[in-house]
């Protein structure tokens, strides 16, 4: 009997222009290795404002066009607040292996925030293999803690109203 082919993750990967570099680099190495990459720009050094790359990389993941993301900027910083306002997105920056398993493991992360000028391309391509080989771990603990980070989402405007 055939082995059953698994799927392979769909990705997609978005940069403002001081991460465009490095995302050609790993959008080249992870066609390669056969996954699915949805390269959603940004495509040349122009400026560009990170929020708007995130908007649409979480727009590709919500509506199930894209499994996982990875998002990059200079820093990562601002690429991850900016993502993290995106309701169902859970978005960590990471800039040790350890953390890049762990945010999956225990967080679920579904987007992966690299800064381009903290880390170089050998490192990049260990965070993203490590994230992407790591699996949610369901533990009860985690479940419990994620759906209070859902509530916050549901509940933010009320909770905390400007002034």
């Amino acid at each position: 009997m055939p082995r059953k082919r698994s799927r392979r993750t769909r990705l997609a990967l978005g940069a403002d222009h001081n991460g465009v570099g490095l995302k050609r680099v790993l959008a080249r190495a992870l066609r390669r290795e056969g996954y699915p990459v949805r390269d959603l720009g940004t495509f040349n050094a122009r400026s560009v404002d990170y929020p708007d790359v995130a908007r649409r990389l979480g727009r590709t993941i919500l509506s199930g066009r894209a499994d996982l993301g990875i998002l990059l900027c200079g820093s990562g910083v601002g690429a991850s607040v900016a993502a993290n306002k995106i309701p169902g997105i859970r978005a960590g920056l990471c800039q040790d292996v350890f953390s890049a398993r762990q945010s999956r493991e225990d967080d679920d992360t579904n987007v992966l925030c690299l800064g381009a000028f903290v880390v170089g391309e050998r490192l990049a391509l260990e965070l993203v293999h490590r994230w992407l080989r790591a699996r949610f771990s369901g533990a009860p603990r985690h479940r419990r803690r994620l759906r209070k980070v859902a509530q916050l989402e549901k509940e933010a405007g009320s909770l905390f109203p400007r002034s």
